[in-house]
């Protein structure tokens, strides 16, 4: 009669321990979802307080595979990698943008800088050659008979006569030789020669 005790013991001991592996096998496939044990063990996840994870829904005759959800992870771990390539390759794009137009504005400036020193180059040759000029005429007028030199200075503008006077008498400094403008002024007409003569003393050198 012990005997029978003891054995009815054991077989309920190892039922107990096969129940427990059985449920802890359930709960382990359940949690690596690879079956849905949530509805048969419901009242174990209510009894602990938590909700059992929900294994996806899979079509009629279709069995769920671990590599097929491995390459579900796979293929949105791609997408993710994807996006994030092409939200750079934007980026680079955008900037790539900003340089071209930096470097349009850069050209623009330096072809602005490059017009106004042909326009300032050319303005200082015409200037030059301008000079040269009022230079050689001041010296003809020098080397003629002054009656003559007044008579074509006579139609001339005041600003070129002007421009001559200035010229002859700094040509006369630098050679250290009498100049011949006062000279001039007291052949030319009375009127014109105190119109020059008051040109001369309101403008300052060097506007001509």
């Amino acid at each position: 009669m012990a005997g029978g005790a003891r054995i009815a013991g054991r077989v309920i001991v190892l039922l107990l321990l096969i129940l427990v592996m059985a449920g802890g096998s359930l709960l382990w496939f359940d949690y690596l979802n690879i079956i849905d044990a949530k509805s048969v063990l419901s009242p174990l996840y209510r009894f602990a307080g938590r909700e059992g994870r929900t294994q996806a829904e899979t079509p009629p005759g279709e069995t769920l595979s671990l590599d097929a959800e491995r390459l579900a992870v796979r293929l949105e771990a791609l997408d993710l990698q994807e996006r994030e390539l092409n939200g750079r390759e934007q980026e680079l794009e955008n900037k790539y943008g900003e340089i071209e137009q930096m470097a349009q504005t850069l050209a623009e400036q330096q072809k602005a800088q490059d017009d106004r020193e042909k326009s300032f180059n050319a303005a200082a040759e015409q200037a030059d050659i301008r000079e040269r000029n009022i230079e050689t005429n001041a010296r003809l007028l020098t080397g003629m008979p002054p009656e003559r030199a007044v008579g074509i200075m006579a139609a001339m503008d005041d600003l070129d006569v002007i421009n001559v006077f200035r010229k002859t008498e700094e040509i006369a400094q630098a050679e250290g030789t009498q100049s011949i403008v006062s000279y001039w002024l007291s052949l030319m007409e009375p009127g014109r020669a105190a119109e020059l003569q008051r040109k001369m003393a309101g403008m300052p050198p060097g506007l001509n």
